[in-house]
C-alpha cells in the first residue's frame, strides 16, 4: 500500500490515468462570460473570480441548486454559495448572475442560456470553469446542449495529490473519477453529451477501479 494515499500504487496508476483524460489543457483566452458549474467545490468560484480578474470575461454566471453531496456544506444553493464566495474575494455584485436551478449538468447550461438571454447579453463564447476531472464531461455536455457557443474549459491547476488533499478521502476523488468516466461512455448513449473518444487504457483503468470496490458513483449497468 502507498501509505500517502491508502490505496495501492496499481489503483493510484489508473486514478491517475483517469485524471489526466479527464482535462482537456485549453489554451485559456477571453470569451463572452465565465460560467462556474455548481458542486462541493468551492475551488470552481475561486478559479472563476481568478479568470475575472484576468478579465478573461466581464461577467461571471454561477449555476447549481443542490444535490444530496452538496446540500449541507451549501445550504442556500451551490451558485448562491458561489456568488459569496466570488465576492468576498473581490469580484464586483453587478459582475455575477445567477442560475440557481440547475441539478445536472445539462441543465446548468440551458438555465444559464436563459439567464443569460433574460439579461440580454450575447454570448458566442463560454469560458467554462469545472472541477478538473469533470471538464471533458462538461464540455461534451455543452456541445450537446448549447452546440452553436464556442467552450473554453478551464480548472485550478492542480494535481491529483492535491486535490485529494483538499476533499480529504482518496477514497471519495477516485470514485468520482470512476463515475466520471462511465457517464463518458453511457451518457451519448442516452443523448445526454456528444460521443468522447474513451481511449482502451481509460477503460480498463475504469474496470480495474470499479472492480476494487471503487464503485460508489457508478450507474447501473456498468460497462
Amino acid at each position: 500500500m502507498d501509505t500517502r494515499t491508502g490505496i495501492s500504487q496499481g489503483a493510484w496508476d489508473d486514478a491517475q490515468l483517469l485524471w489526466d483524460y479527464h482535462q482537456l489543457h485549453h489554451t485559456i483566452r477571453p470569451c463572452s462570460v465565465i460560467i462556474g458549474l455548481g458542486s462541493h467545490d468551492l475551488g470552481v468560484a475561486t478559479h472563476s473570480a481568478q479568470l475575472y480578474f484576468e478579465k478573461m470575461a466581464p461577467l461571471i454566471v454561477f449555476s447549481g441548486a443542490n444535490s444530496p453531496t452538496t446540500v449541507d456544506r451549501f445550504p442556500r444553493g451551490e451558485a448562491v454559495h458561489y456568488a459569496e464566495h466570488a465576492v468576498s474575494l473581490g469580484v464586483p455584485r453587478s459582475a455575477i448572475l445567477l442560475e440557481t436551478h440547475a441539478t445536472n449538468t445539462a441543465e446548468n447550461f440551458r438555465f444559464s442560456r436563459e439567464v443569460l438571454q433574460a439579461a440580454g447579453t450575447p454570448v458566442t463564447s463560454i469560458l467554462l470553469v469545472s472541477k478538473p476531472y469533470e471538464q471533458r464531461r462538461s464540455l461534451a455536455t455543452a456541445m450537446k446542449t448549447w452546440p452553436e457557443v464556442d467552450v473554453v474549459c478551464a480548472s485550478e491547476s492542480m494535481t491529483l495529490s492535491e486535490y485529494v488533499d483538499r476533499i480529504g478521502s482518496v477514497k471519495t476523488v477516485v470514485d468520482m473519477l470512476v463515475g466520471t468516466l462511465q457517464r463518458l461512455v453511457e451518457y451519448p448513449k442516452k443523448g445526454f453529451i456528444v460521443d468522447q473518444d474513451v481511449p482502451v487504457e481509460a477503460v480498463s483503468a475504469f474496470q480495474r477501479l470499479r472492480d476494487g470496490g471503487f464503485d460508489s458513483r457508478v450507474i447501473r449497468p456498468a460497462l
